[in-house]
């Protein structure tokens, strides 16, 4: 059952992180293009739940794949990641959520 579960996380991962891809690219591709700057660039301090060196790789990767985020720093006791979004700055709390709630989540189901 174990397998069957993190293999379905696997795909919801994948297909999750391609929709994002896709979201945060024309979010960009808008902000650069318009003559208006939507961007309220900022760095945010996401608290994280993974912990094997796996899960803190895939995670930080993809968050810095995603255009408009990129990882910067893990603290040295590995529980927190400094992010710069190009977005963030307004309102952080809400930046963290949607990493936390989006990528760091289906990490976690696709390797535990």
């Amino acid at each position: 059952m174990s397998l069957i579960r993190r293999l379905w996380g696997t795909i919801t991962l994948f297909f999750y992180f391609h929709y994002e891809l896709i979201v945060s690219s024309v979010r960009v591709a808008w902000d650069v293009l318009t003559p208006h700057n939507y961007a309220r660039p900022g760095f945010v301090v996401m608290p994280l739940d993974a912990k094997t060196d796996g899960e803190l790789m895939l995670t930080a990767n993809l968050i810095s794949l995603t255009p408009g985020t990129l990882s910067v720093d893990l603290n040295e006791d590995r529980s927190e990641l400094l992010v710069h979004s190009m977005f963030g700055g307004d309102d952080p709390e809400a930046e963290i959520a949607a990493m936390k709630h989006g990528i760091e989540r289906r990490v976690l189901r696709a390797t535990r």
